[in-house]
């Protein structure tokens, strides 16, 4: 069973990403430079690279029962980012928050991320819960610390190969996700 699509929490609203409708306010997010100091090579640069990201998110919704979101402000309804929970390849739920730089550090991404939580617990509570994130992104970590994750040691994220610290929930399989560091 799928997660009720559109949810608030106490200052947010939260709707499936919609590839054409959030288009240009998500481009401009996914191409800003300043969002992106911990991982410049993954910043988009055209609009093409950011509708086929909220075309694959949407579709999730169909295939899982739950994606990302578009995070918009209760109040005055302006969009401030994307965000949830993806089911990740190796089977895990994947936290992802991207915030427009203008509303970071005001506890949005906490409130984003425990939303999420809640979300992929309902749609399936047996799968891992993990929030990956590089070693010298400091917010972000305070973020899964925030969220109660555990950091489980520098592992291989499956989505892109890169090396990062993941943050779960619980005890994660080694063979699907070996740890990089003993």
């Amino acid at each position: 069973m799928g997660y009720p699509s559109a949810v608030t929490t106490e200052r947010l609203d939260r709707r499936p990403v919609d590839p054409v409708a959030d288009l240009d306010a998500l481009g401009r997010l996914f191409a800003d430079p300043e969002g992106w100091w911990y991982d410049p090579a993954g910043r988009h640069t055209d609009l093409e690279t950011s509708r086929g990201w909220l075309e694959r998110a949407a579709r999730r919704w169909h295939s899982d029962g739950l994606s990302y979101w578009t995070v918009r402000l209760r109040e005055g309804g302006d969009v401030i980012g994307v965000g949830g929970a993806q089911r990740h390849r190796s089977g895990a739920w994947n936290l992802l928050y991207r915030l427009d730089t203008r509303h970071q550090g005001r506890g949005y991404a906490t409130e984003l991320g425990q939303a999420a939580m809640e979300a992929a617990a309902f749609v399936d509570a047996d799968a891992a819960f993990i929030a990956w994130a590089a070693e010298h992104n400091a917010p972000s970590r305070r973020v899964a610390d925030r969220l109660g994750l555990v950091d489980r040691g520098l592992r291989i994220d499956a989505s892109d190969g890169s090396p990062r610290l993941a943050y779960a929930d619980r005890e994660l399989d080694d063979e699907l996700m070996p740890p990089l560091r003993a």
